[in-house]
């Protein structure tokens, strides 16, 4: 028996904008099995660095954050960094990107995808 641990929107969100974004890309690529998975990796200007990916496979420790169909995937080491965050999908000067919204960043890069905590 599979084991997936959900949280709420209190402890991690993924906006609607973000959850259309989601959905439309699922939707270019044919696969309605994908999920967006964000981590958290070493480096970056500021230590640690956000990275978005899309899978297939739910892992029994992944947490689970939906919102209108989407599924955002958070593995058991990445979660820790991003409880309280905020996923958004923005569009502007800088290009179009999905974006963290993490409370617990002390410092962040120019461009948002490094943190240090």
């Amino acid at each position: 028996m599979s084991i997936v641990e959900t949280y709420d929107a209190v402890s991690m969100t993924l906006t609607d904008n973000a959850a259309k974004k989601v959905e439309i890309l699922i939707v270019e690529e044919g696969n309605p099995n994908l999920n967006l998975r964000v981590y958290v990796t070493g480096g970056g200007c500021s230590g640690f660095q956000y990275g978005f990916s899309f899978d297939e496979k739910i892992a029994d420790e992944d947490t689970v954050v939906s919102n209108k169909g989407a599924k955002l995937l958070v593995d058991s080491l990445s979660i820790q960094y991003l409880v309280g965050s905020k996923i958004d999908y923005t569009e502007g000067l800088q290009g179009s990107r999905f974006i963290v919204e993490n409370p617990m960043a002390i410092t962040t890069c120019g461009c948002g995808m490094s943190f240090s905590i």
